[in-house]
């Protein structure tokens, strides 16, 4: 019997002498390899539904750094667009979307079932994955949680403080609920069919839950995250399933029992001590080093990357990044990260 995956034994509640390792947005523009498949695929959404093309540059930082995990590459808002928004990407300023603020331009969505026509190439995207990674490597899918992908919907691009989505599920609940009940449907759906196709692992992406508070928190971040889990366990219950709420703060405790995560994904706004002593009590933590230390690499990325092992020492950890590697990091500088990590 082969030794599980590295990544899949710290998913599992085991701590390990050296963490597993992959970043957030590890397939993407800091690499030139990268680049030049985007330029051969034309644009960015020809290249979400090239499914050769997907899965090469999903397979390039593994071959350049030896990852333990692989990422689809994907995109959180081609699940609205399966759906039936229309969804373009404008150059340096990032994606726009057909707007849903009125029951009727909600009505007018698809039903979840008939998303797949759409992401079939994703799904073929996983499957030539699974055939191509080595027997090392975990294969991670994802989905945008139903209110981070609702705020673009709803606003038709994203926001600094995702404003028109909470003034929607205010003065509008029968409709923000109803996007949401959809989202989450489409979600299980979406992640169930990645399974089926290869993916051993699943991450849920709440990018713009530390804008929920209080009770609006746990019925939208929360309960979504619980909704999704348990149909993904029900299911396929050997499928670890990482839930990453960025900047959740307090609410980032007892998130995993909450909803049944494996592993609890934080940003770099909490420290990596903070976090041992709260979350990663309840199991396996994912993080966090500061996205921007890969763009100032030097010391000061090996000693903060030495110290977020250290803390999280005692328990089940991913090293990654508190949210995606930006666009100006220094490839060098994910080598220099990996040393500090690997010795």
């Amino acid at each position: 019997m082969s030794q599980p995956k590295k990544l899949m034994r710290a998913l599992a509640g085991e701590t390990l002498e050296t963490p597993p390792v992959w970043m957030m947005r590890q397939a993407g523009r800091y690499l030139p390899e990268y680049r030049a498949t985007r330029a051969e695929a034309g644009d960015f959404l020809s290249l979400c539904y090239n499914s050769d093309l997907a899965a090469e540059v999903t397979l390039q930082p593994i071959r350049r750094y030896g990852f333990d995990a692989a990422i689809l590459f994907a995109d959180i808002l081609l699940l609205p667009q399966a759906l039936g928004a229309d969804l373009w990407f404008v150059t340096g300023e990032g994606p726009r979307l057909s707007t849903i603020t009125e029951y009727g331009q909600f009505a007018k969505l698809k039903d979840v079932d008939a998303i797949h026509e759409t992401l079939n190439p994703v799904y073929d995207t996983v499957s030539i994955l699974s055939r191509e990674l080595s027997s090392e490597t975990t294969l991670i899918g994802f989905a945008g949680a139903p209110w981070t992908v609702a705020t673009y919907m709803i606003a038709g691009r994203g926001t600094p403080d995702q404003g028109p989505a909470h003034a929607l599920r205010e003065e509008d609940p029968k409709t923000f609920d109803a996007l949401m009940d959809l989202l989450t449907q489409g979600t299980i759906s979406y992640l169930k069919r990645q399974i089926e196709a290869g993916a051993e692992v699943v991450k849920i992406f709440d990018s713009w839950a530390g804008s929920l508070k209080g009770e609006a928190f746990t019925k939208y971040a929360l309960e979504p995250a619980k909704a999704i889990t348990a149909a993904i366990k029900e299911a396929h219950p050997e499928v670890p399933v990482i839930a990453f709420p960025r900047e959740a703060g307090d609410g980032y405790i007892g998130f995993a029992k909450a909803t049944g995560a494996d592993c609890v994904a934080i940003d770099n706004s909490v420290s990596a001590d903070w976090a041992a002593e709260h979350v990663q009590k309840d199991g396996c933590v994912q993080g966090n080093l500061d996205p921007k230390r890969m763009v100032t690499g030097g010391e000061a990325l090996v000693t903060e990357t030495k110290r977020i092992v250290k803390a999280f020492s005692g328990g089940p950890h991913i090293f990654n990044l508190g949210h995606g590697i930006t666009p100006d990091a220094e490839p060098e500088n994910v080598h220099l990260m990996l040393e500090a990590i690997r010795g």
